[in-house]
């Protein structure tokens, strides 16, 4: 994986195990477009600007993402 010691974790999805969860950072670093930072445990990375994230957010607790089938 990338190099994550820059930036601040938000949050850790899941937490049960040690394989590289999920996790929520901002890259206070970054140019305002890329500060959020999601990672996942294949070393892959996606940034996105605040205003991003925070309508994928509202988009789930709004129940967009309840019908997608992950089997």
């Amino acid at each position: 994986m990338t190099d994550i010691s820059a930036l601040e974790p938000v949050a850790t999805f899941c937490g049960k195990c040690d394989c590289g969860c999920p996790q929520l950072f901002i890259d206070p670093s970054a140019p305002a477009e890329r500060r959020v930072v999601l990672t996942d445990d294949f070393g892959q990375r996606i940034q996105m600007s605040a205003d991003q994230f925070s309508s994928l957010v509202d988009d789930a607790r709004g129940g967009k993402l309840d019908g997608i089938a992950l089997a």
